[in-house]
This record gives structure tokens, sequence and C-alpha cells, in this order.
């Protein structure tokens, strides 16, 4: 299992963007079809909202990927 940590600017990501800037996708469409595929789960609940808002403190995952995502400093 790979975990990783993003820090957000602001109050949210979207969920599509996130998985985008974290390296798992190419854009932000390559990422739209992952979650609509029923690929990525927050807070451990599968996920179909592309462009839920994710924010600090929820944890995301894709496959053997875990993703914390917290308030930048």
């Amino acid at each position: 299992m790979q975990k990783c940590e993003f820090e957000v600017n602001g109050p949210y990501v979207e969920l599509n963007q996130l998985l985008k800037l974290v390296g798992l996708c190419d854009s932000g469409g390559a990422g739209k079809v992952m979650v609509a595929a029923g690929n990525v789960k927050v807070d451990g609940r599968a996920e179909l909202r592309k462009t839920c808002k994710i924010t600090p403190g929820q944890t995301v995952s894709v496959g053997d990927v875990v993703i914390r995502v917290k308030a930048a400093t």
C-alpha cells in the first residue's frame, strides 16, 4: 500500500483534480473516468461523483494508493 499526503490550498479540491494533481492520471478528464468506473473510494466508501469536494481530513483511495488530504500550512 502506497500512502501520500496532499495539501489543499483552499477549502476543498475536486476529486477528479486531486487524482490528476497527485499523478494518478494525466488529466482531470481521465480522473473523471476513474471515478465513473467505481475505482475511487472516499473515506472507505465508493464515490461516483466526479467533482466531489474533498476537504482536509478526508482520505481518498485508488487501488493500493491512499491519499490523506490536509490543509496547507
